[in-house]
């Protein structure tokens, strides 16, 4: 015997209006002979049909199935019949549990719609989550949760979920309950679809349009379980536990989740009989691990680079703290670390986090670093979290003498390049390590570069004095400059045999808070006792507004004022560039019909110094 629905009525839906819709769910609720207008009012819930008839047909089938959703099997695919007892209730309560499961999946849909209202998305998502909380006897309903998050996840809307999400961390997400099994979900809907090996090269194999779309959708896909994850509240401590409460009102005998749950993921309990408060000693250890698991299968799929460099971003703030163990997490920094780049700057602070807090133990840190110190760093967009973590890393005194000197040489050799923000914050790095590393003052003034040939003695230099090129061979080696620039290893780079000659040409920098920062520095060198370290903070974030608007705050006691009898035509004279002449040739809109003064005046400057 099986139940088959009942003859549709000849009645088109398009008639129906909202007076009709609401008289049949007064039938489908007041009698059971009228179960024939429960397909009908499944038929209204959708997402192409108006909100007003959605909204009717789902609070008459919400009050239906709400009574009912303990009584119904699990499954009505893997339920058996039982072997005693009325065979008709059976197969009526399993033909109920499809137009269940047929509800359910009609309102995920009208959830993650984009063409849903607002209000419409509320109702809905309340009403699966009052589906949660019954369905399973009191006990939270893990399975039809499950698919609730599915539903957000997979959505190809960014910002239907992420007003879901919104919706859920503002209303739910208070409950341990529901972080716990939000933590379940994401774990296993990671960790499908790491097993389904989603890949570039599995991307690039699909044929013309569809590979952008899937490309599309899995990008958003990983946008959407990051916005989640992200918003999901971890514990805080032992003490978080004490006064959250669960969304489920199950008993304290309930034993296991139904449906398609672990062993592992056991209904939380409550410490008291009838009180919905936690045991913290129980409670915080589980979410630790479900917080754990989740991230770590969220961080081992192909992120897109955004997604990528925000969670780099976030990841020493917002997960570390919060993981079990947070050295599981080394594998993907030190990877993270190795790529290069920004993205190697932004891996840097959860890396050092975890040298310094827990133990980790990275041999090629400092090479790593010193690869990064390139002048395209000074134009990223976390350069000041970078060079204030620089700074800390070039702390500590038992820093060997030569990776101190590389690090100070490669920095001065920054000057040279980098826009005058960036020469406020070399300056003061280069000045911190010259005050924490003494070993290494040799190299602030040395007028002969150490050579090889030193040691040879006077004859060998008199041999070629008959020529008259002793003089030039000389003159030709002390400007040798031993340091490596292109070298990526600090041992090799010979910096210990060199001089911070860079540091000499800031003190006549075009910028002038520039040369001065760099006299008053080189000033504090010299009275060490009465001078502490530079605070490198107040120099990352620097650019030139923040150098315009310092200039323009300043009081100056002497204004300079300088007086031309002509227009300059350069910003630097012809003194600033000794030996330095450039052509600049007259072009049609230097010359000036109306003016026969500003034609002798161009005549006078054909020859001009440029920078």
């Amino acid at each position: 015997m099986a139940f088959v629905d009942p003859p549709r009525k000849k009645k088109k839906k398009g008639l129906y209006g909202v007076a009709e819709l609401k008289t049949l769910g007064n039938q489908l609720l007041s009698s059971a002979s009228h179960i024939n207008n429960l397909p009908l009012l499944l038929s209204f819930v959708s997402s192409s049909s108006p909100p007003h008839h959605v909204l009717e047909s789902l609070l008459s089938l919400h009050s239906f199935f709400l009574p009912l959703l303990p009584q119904l099997p699990s499954s009505a695919s893997s339920s058996a019949a039982p072997a005693d007892g009325d065979q008709s209730e059976f197969i009526y309560l399993t033909w109920l549990r499809s137009k269940f499961d047929e509800f359910l999946k009609s309102l995920i849909e009208v959830l993650t719609s984009p063409q849903s209202d607002e209000t419409l998305q509320e109702l809905v998502l309340d009403t699966i989550m009052e589906f949660v909380k019954v369905a399973n006897g009191g006990a939270f309903h893990s399975a039809l949760y499950h698919k609730l998050i599915r539903g957000i996840v997979y959505s190809t809307s960014s910002a239907s979920a992420t007003f879901l999400v919104d919706l859920l961390a503002s209303k739910y997400f208070k409950y341990i309950d529901v972080r716990y099994f939000t933590f379940i979900s994401l774990k296993k809907l990671a960790s499908t679809l790491e097993e389904k090996d989603i890949s570039d090269d599995k991307i690039a194999s699909a044929d013309g349009s569809d590979e952008s779309q899937l490309r599309s959708n899995m990008e958003c896909v990983f946008h959407n379980m990051y916005y989640t994850i992200s918003h999901v509240p971890p514990l805080k401590g032992l003490d978080d536990t004490s006064d959250s409460e669960m969304w489920s009102k199950s008993e304290s005998d309930h034993k296991q989740l139904s449906g398609d749950v672990d062993a592992e993921d056991k209904q939380l309990k409550p410490q008291k009989r009838n009180k919905n408060v936690l045991s913290a000693a129980k409670i915080a250890k589980k979410m630790k691990l479900k917080f754990t698991k989740a991230w770590i299968a969220y961080l081992r799929l192909p992120l897109p680079l955004d997604v990528y460099k925000e969670v780099l971003v976030n990841l020493h703030q917002a997960v570390i703290p919060h993981l079990s163990n947070p050295i599981m997490l080394c594998d993907f920094l030190t990877r993270s670390y190795d790529v290069g780049g920004v993205v190697s700057v932004m891996a840097l602070s959860s890396l050092f986090v975890l040298m310094t807090q827990y133990g980790l133990e990275y041999p090629n840190f400092y090479g790593k670093l010193y690869a990064l110190l390139v002048p395209s760093l000074f134009m990223a967009k976390h350069r000041a979290r970078f060079f204030e973590l620089l700074d800390s890393c070039l702390k500590s005194p038992l820093l060997p003498a030569y990776l101190a000197a590389s690090f100070a040489k490669k920095l001065s050799r920054l000057l040279l390049s980098v826009p005058p923000s960036g020469a406020l914050v070399v300056t003061a790095l280069v000045h911190n390590i010259l005050r924490r590393h003494p070993s290494i003052n040799c190299l602030v003034h040395r007028e002969d570069v150490e050579r090889k040939g030193d040691n040879r003695t006077d004859e060998g230099m008199a041999a070629k004095s008959d020529n008259g090129r002793t003089g030039t061979i000389a003159s030709q080696k002390s400007g040798i400059d031993h340091f490596n620039n292109g070298e990526t290893d600090p041992k090799k780079s010979g910096a210990i045999r060199s001089s911070l000659w860079e540091i000499d040409t800031i003190l006549h920098h075009y910028c002038p808070p520039v040369s001065r920062f760099a006299l008053s520095l080189g000033n504090d060198l010299t009275v060490r006792a009465k001078t502490t370290e530079v605070n490198v903070g107040d120099f990352s974030a620097g650019s030139y507004a923040t150098i315009l608007g310092a200039e323009m705050s300043r009081r100056v006691k002497q204004v300079p004022l300088a007086f031309y009898k002509t227009t300059p035509s350069s910003l630097f004279s012809d003194t600033d560039f000794t030996g330095w002449t450039f052509e600049c040739e007259e072009t049609h809109e230097m010359t000036n019909d109306n003016s026969e003064n500003s034609t002798k005046d161009l005549s006078e400057h054909e020859r001009c110094s440029v920078k």
